[in-house]
């Protein structure tokens, strides 16, 4: 299908754009296949160029021979448009509404994309699972390709690690006994620098992820299962396994042919239920606090209020707690952990990657978060195209959308708050992650899983995110200039005063920037440019005094 067939009327002169703190711009409004563009002729003045697959919602009204567009985006942007002739108006409206929901992934902006800057690193070789498992540096696990083909399990990658000790006869027989599929992996391995003098290498902990077994009702068993799962604990040793579910929603899973690790079949684990809000629930709770974000007339009890029903940061502190859980088991009791809810697609991801930034300091370097959400998320299967279809601003209810992401992305925000020199990376490195999940023009965060990402040839026909991010000159605008190397477990704080909303999200478009804090920043920078330009002198300095030495040595003119 041609592009040509959405757009009813492809320019409109004399359009008015209002949007965020800019003043209103008369232009031409141009619709593309891809792009919103709005150009004025003015001199100095900035055109606007918004992708239609970032568009959530879109809301029409008419005064006369004027219509008036609002334009929700799902990075919680509204613009406005006055549109000269009624029929000029419903046609735009009409088209961007087919734009902005197009059936086939192949016909989004990522399939169109010709990036003019140039490629010095193809991000999607950047963190092959190859070379990924290279640095992990362990006897005691392997690579596995049971998957290669994605029979095994749809939403995992070709690339698994197991346990060495464990075959691949074994490894297939425990997926069929998992929620789709979805066995027992390896996410990472903890070495604390106690474990590092005191014991092997074999006995370094661990966190595994999975989804559920399929115990069912009648308690139903696989060896093959228990053996990969007890393959990580040595003689004598126990683990947790943490469940994201209450104990209720377990029961009621196990009736339905789904279930938990009974202590009959796996003695060495205890079963800790940490129970963590579906997807659907964190849709409704966004909902609610962007809804309360745009209401303008609140008085400032009722703001508290609303942000409180919205209940978003309590969603961000039982998270944040259960990964400290994971962490305080893995760091402080030398325990491994597995940890799985139903799926293993959302709740699981968040806990797993958070528990890593909370314990490896890699993953709070740029290329080690990177990494990260290579290996946790877009690789572990989660379903960014049905969880990021729509935002906040989207009528009606859709079925499997839930800001998942974004809410781990909110976690870390947390942690970057009262850690706010252990992070290389800045604020602004979380808050583009959040608006490319959402709408790109890169292919990384498309598509629900590898298997759908294999079958389009993403790769091939598509650039990745971390291509145009892990260039120099862009690079630069992410670091963090408070950054100082921390090798330390950081713990945060989930006590209620600790968490803060994170307004360069949700109130981006409402406040603005705050033109201190701004100058802080610049000044910061400034002064670690001079810092920088002092020490480089002072080697010149000290080189020109030893060569100088030297001749003088030379001469006799001074003694040693």
């Amino acid at each position: 299908m041609e592009f040509v067939e959405f757009i009813k009327t492809p320019k409109v002169d004399n359009v008015v754009l209002h949007r965020p703190f800019h003043p209103p711009v008369e232009g031409t409004l141009c619709l593309t296949g891809h792009h919103l563009i709005l150009s004025s002729r003015k001199t100095n003045s900035e055109e606007l160029w918004l992708l239609h697959s970032n568009i959530d919602a879109i809301e029409k009204k008419f005064v006369g021979a004027v219509g008036y567009l609002t334009i929700k985006c799902k990075n919680f942007m509204v613009i406005k448009l006055d549109i000269p002739g009624m029929e000029e108006c419903l046609n735009i409206a009409s088209s961007i509404e087919l734009l902005s929901n197009l059936e086939s992934v192949t016909l989004t902006y990522p399939f169109f994309y010709c990036p003019k800057f140039e490629i010095l690193e193809d991000g999607w070789h950047a963190f092959l699972a190859e070379n990924e498992f290279a640095r992990l540096n362990s006897e005691d696990w392997r690579l596995t390709f049971v998957n290669k083909n994605f029979q095994v399990c749809p939403s995992y990658p070709p690339v698994l690690v197991v346990p060495k000790s464990v075959d691949d006869e074994t490894v297939i027989a425990a997926a069929g006994f998992r929620h789709g599929g979805r066995f027992p992996v390896l996410s990472y391995v903890h070495a604390s620098q106690e474990i590092d003098i005191r014991r092997k290498a074999t006995e370094k902990t661990v966190i595994l992820r999975s989804s559920q077994p399929l115990t069912g009702a009648n308690n139903k068993r696989c060896r093959e299962d228990e053996k990969l799962v007890n393959a990580i604990l040595g003689m004598g040793k126990r683990g947790y396994i943490i469940d994201t579910r209450s104990q209720n929603a377990a029961m009621t899973a196990k009736s339905k042919g789904g279930g938990f690790e009974t202590e009959a079949h796996y003695p060495q684990w205890r079963r800790v239920h940490k129970p963590l809000e579906r997807y659907g629930v964190l849709q409704d709770s966004l909902c609610k606090l962007v809804e309360a974000t745009y209401d303008n007339s609140c008085s400032m009890d009722k703001w508290m209020s609303r942000l409180e029903s919205s209940g978003w940061l309590s969603h961000v502190k039982e998270v944040l707690t259960t990964a400290c859980l994971v962490a305080q088991c893995v760091d402080r009791e030398s325990s491994s952990v597995l940890v799985h809810g139903t799926d293993g697609l959302d709740s699981t991801l968040q806990v797993t990657s958070l528990a890593q930034v909370i314990l490896d300091p890699d993953c709070r370097t740029v290329r080690g978060f990177e990494a990260l959400l290579e290996r946790e998320w877009i690789q572990a299967g989660h379903p960014f195209a049905s969880r990021c279809a729509k935002s906040a601003f989207s009528p009606g209810k859709h079925k499997f959308t839930g800001p998942v992401f974004l809410c781990f992305l909110d976690c870390v925000w947390q942690i970057y708050q009262q850690f706010p020199c252990s992070f290389e990376f800045n604020e602004q490195f979380l808050v583009m992650l959040f608006e490319n999940a959402y709408a790109s023009q890169f292919g990384t965060f498309l598509c629900n899983n590898e298997s759908e990402r294999h079958h389009l040839k993403l790769k091939e026909k598509t650039y990745s995110l971390w291509t145009f991010i892990n260039r120099p000159q862009i690079l630069q605008t992410y670091m963090n200039p408070l950054h100082q190397h921390n090798t330390a477990v950081i713990w945060p704080s989930v006590a209620p005063q600790s968490l803060t909303l994170w307004c360069k999200v949700y109130q981006r478009w409402e406040v603005g920037k705050s033109s201190e804090r701004e100058g802080s920043w610049n000044e910061i920078l400034r002064i670690q440019q001079h810092d920088k330009e002092l020490k480089e002198r002072t080697g010149q300095l000290r080189k020109q005094l030893a060569d100088l030495q030297k001749e003088a040595l030379e001469k006799g003119l001074i003694c040693e």
